[in-house]
């Protein structure tokens, strides 16, 4: 069987590495892989590093797999240094703390499946796909604490997040290789962004207007310290 895991011990801890398809070959009905990788996973206590770097894959072994970090009793650390897409994105919301490499990418979208047979069919599909898509917005919403109506809209959308962008939306935590003093809050680029604009449009008019326009922009500015 191939696996898509691979567990290493250091001396900081124990180390996890999730990379390429989730349960490529094997999971789906299958009660020998999950068994595996959660005696795997139960066979040590401690502290435990999540690497991950996954397109995704099978939406049920990603559940599986959360609850199981979830019940996990050390604590998880979730690490990006690639790719988090679609059911690795589940995966990772199992971390008390998510870290994003300043070059990552997450990706949330809706379920996916093939389906055959008649309209009865086709409909049950349909039903299967919608619950499916509700159940991971439910691990969505535990961590980011964003209403399930923006998630859904997110995920219909096929959101793709840089690590700036899923820190300021709550799918992760911090961004890795930065110090406390380098992390900005996402309202502090908001107001950064603006003033730039607001200083490039006013040194483009007139000097006397200008500095008229500065004058009630430095008084905003004030206020927004306040």
């Amino acid at each position: 069987m191939k696996k898509f895991w691979n567990w290493v011990s250091n001396e900081e801890g124990r180390v996890l590495y999730l990379d390429g398809i989730i349960a490529e070959e094997s999971w789906y009905d299958d009660d020998v892989t999950p068994k595996q990788f959660k005696n795997e996973l139960n066979k040590d206590c401690g502290d435990i590093d999540i690497w991950i770097n996954s397109p995704g894959g099978d939406v049920f072994a990603a559940s599986q797999i959360y609850n199981m970090l979830m019940d996990y009793k050390g604590h998880v650390t979730v690490k990006i240094d690639g790719i988090a897409a679609s059911a690795a994105s589940v995966i990772a919301m199992a971390g008390e703390n998510i870290l994003m490499s300043p070059v990552s990418m997450m990706m949330i979208h809706n379920p996916m499946t093939i389906a055959f047979g008649d309209s009865s069919e086709m409909k049950k599909a349909i039903s299967m796909l919608s619950e499916v898509k509700e159940s991971i917005i439910n691990a969505y919403e535990l961590k980011t604490g964003l209403s399930r109506r923006k998630l859904s809209h997110l995920m219909d959308g096929e959101s793709w997040f840089n690590s700036k962008k899923a820190v300021e939306l709550g799918f992760a935590d911090e961004i890795m290789f930065q110090n406390e003093n380098e992390q900005s809050s996402p309202e502090e680029g908001i107001i950064y962004n603006k003033v730039a604009v607001m200083n490039s449009f006013l040194h483009k008019l007139p000097k006397n207007e200008a500095n008229t326009d500065i004058n009630i922009l430095e008084k905003r500015l004030d206020l927004l310290k306040i």
